[in-house]
């Protein structure tokens, strides 16, 4: 699963680590990148209370899917949410409109994804940029902010022709994730306790990574958001500082 992840990012981990504005004297392990997409929203305000808290930014990736609470991620219920990030530093990325995931380039130029409901959609360009500038056009409206020229594709899929459609919709950096950096929110809190989960990311991450998690899912019963901050503090005991992607805002 990590390999898959992490050969999605289109600059290097080296790159990364070249051009991060961090403290290198407070640094002696290294500097990560710790970003965010969307999801349930069950850990939204407490994941924005430990970033405010422990003064760390994180790079947000943002798709207008569905939350826990019958509404989605832009409605006006979560302007104050938006706005608050905007205001402590943190950095955003598109996400795409629908959360749909990519599957396969077709025959007569067409992209195929799945929705979240599992449903076909199929898109051409135009309406493949639509998706990515409903997203830009939204957060802009709600917090006075576009996003950064960088997308993270649902589950991190991507085809050569999506690739190329987001370039040329203005968002020609893929973001994905390094193999340790998969923090594992999303897995089953019985086959992957927390516990678990905070102990091997304490163990595996390194100088570079890219981290990723959400900002709640639904499906995992013990939430990870739980040993959010304890991951912080450790990765800081290790003298990891925190950055936002490079070429963000």
């Amino acid at each position: 699963m990590g390999s898959v992840f992490a050969s999605t990012l289109i600059f290097s981990l080296c790159a990364l680590a070249a051009e991060g504005s961090v403290n290198k004297e407070a640094c002696k392990a290294g500097t990560v990148y710790l970003t965010i997409d969307t999801g349930s929203m069950t850990a939204a305000e407490q994941i924005a209370d430990v970033l405010h808290s422990e003064k760390i930014q994180a790079t947000f990736f943002i798709a207008n899917e569905d939350t826990a609470y019958g509404d989605r991620v832009l409605d006006d219920r979560w302007i104050p949410f938006w706005r608050r990030l905007v205001a402590d530093g943190n950095a955003f990325g598109n996400h795409t409109w629908s959360h749909a995931t990519a599957r396969e380039d077709l025959p007569d130029g067409r992209l195929r994804t799945s929705r979240p409901d599992r449903s076909t959609l199929v898109m051409d360009q135009a309406e493949f940029c639509e998706e990515m500038k409903q997203v830009d056009t939204r957060f802009a409206e709600i917090t006075g902010q576009h996003l950064s020229p960088i997308w993270r594709a649902p589950g991190g899929k991507t085809t050569s022709r999506s690739l190329e459609w987001a370039k040329q919709c203005g968002f020609s950096k893929h973001v994905g994730w390094s193999d340790a950096g998969f923090l594992g929110d999303e897995l089953s809190s019985a086959t992957y306790p927390n516990s678990l989960l905070l102990e091997r990311a304490l163990k595996r991450i390194r100088s570079g990574d890219v981290l990723m998690m959400h900002l709640g899912i639904r499906s995992r019963q013990d939430p990870f958001v739980r040993v959010f901050q304890p991951l912080i503090q450790g990765l800081q005991a290790k003298g990891f500082c925190f950055a936002k992607i490079p070429g963000t805002q």
